[in-house]
């Protein structure tokens, strides 16, 4: 990812004013941060923190350097907010599964015209005008990401370092697979499991295969994701790659990749 390099002068004359939104979530990794107190001190010593959504009755201030935004962008007046925020930020930063890639909001995207029937006669007003959930890099641009559901703080911990000392350092492009393999855990296929990892963003260090759960994918396709490949391995180990697919739309289902085959699945559903 590119980034908005922060002026010298702003870094060197006083700490970056650092505003925290919260849009479509749980609020679950706002909370991730705030269960770190012991490592907060450290972090708030070197940023100003003018707003803090979670944490805060205070109305935003006009003026910051850093916005740090949890959750999707699931209505107009979110698509407003956080392009007011990225004119007003040097730096963005997204941090959940929510703000990366919709996550679990984001499954609402299949079949969404006839989902808000299902639960509401009538829309109320205090849902705002919604529209099909994305991820808020499909909005606007982001400089930096904290991936997971919810974020792991110290992972946070590092992207905020580098946001603060203008670091370009790209993000590794590893699948969580391969991290498992150095984790040394065994493969959950050949027990007959599906697991998400040969198609998923390392970076968590295989932290649910590790605690004996399979990854569900919650850091996003990787880059380097072959589904086309994946599904053939699925089906060598006699499992089922409908229920792999099933699987990737928890987190995935607004990635170019899923949607587009999505799209193309429901175009050629007889009339």
């Amino acid at each position: 990812m590119e980034k908005q390099p922060l002026s010298s002068s702003c870094a060197e004359q006083k700490p970056l004013r650092v505003v925290v939104v919260g849009l479509a979530s749980c609020f679950g990794c706002q909370l991730q941060i705030t269960n770190q107190e012991h490592f907060l001190t450290d972090i708030l010593g070197r940023i100003d923190l003018e707003y803090w959504q979670l944490a805060s009755s205070e109305p935003m201030p006009e003026e910051f350097d850093i916005a740090i935004i949890e959750g999707a962008v699931t209505t107009e007046e979110a698509v407003r907010q956080v392009k007011q925020l990225r004119e007003k930020a040097e730096i963005v930063i997204t941090i959940g599964a929510c703000a990366h890639t919709a996550g679990i909001p984001g499954m609402a995207a299949q079949g969404f015209e006839g989902r808000i029937g299902e639960v509401y006669d009538t829309l109320p007003e205090a849902c705002g005008t919604v529209i099909e959930p994305r991820a808020v890099k499909d909005v606007i641009d982001v400089d930096y990401a904290v991936l997971s559901c919810p974020i792991d703080f110290y992972e946070f911990a590092q992207v905020l370092s580098a946001a603060l000392h203008g670091s370009n350092r790209h993000r590794r492009s590893t699948t969580m697979c391969a991290e498992c393999k150095r984790q040394e855990n065994l493969c959950f296929y050949p027990r007959g499991e599906i697991c998400l990892g040969m198609v998923t963003n390392g970076g968590c260090m295989a932290r649910c295969p590790s605690l004996g759960r399979p990854c569900m994918g919650c850091r996003g396709l990787s880059p380097k994701a072959n589904l086309a490949s994946a599904r053939k391995a699925v089906e060598r180990f006699g499992l089922s790659p409908e229920e792999f697919d099933r699987k990737l739309t928890i987190f995935n289902q607004t990635n170019p990749l899923i949607a587009a085959e999505d799209k193309e699945s429901h175009d050629t559903l007889p009339a």
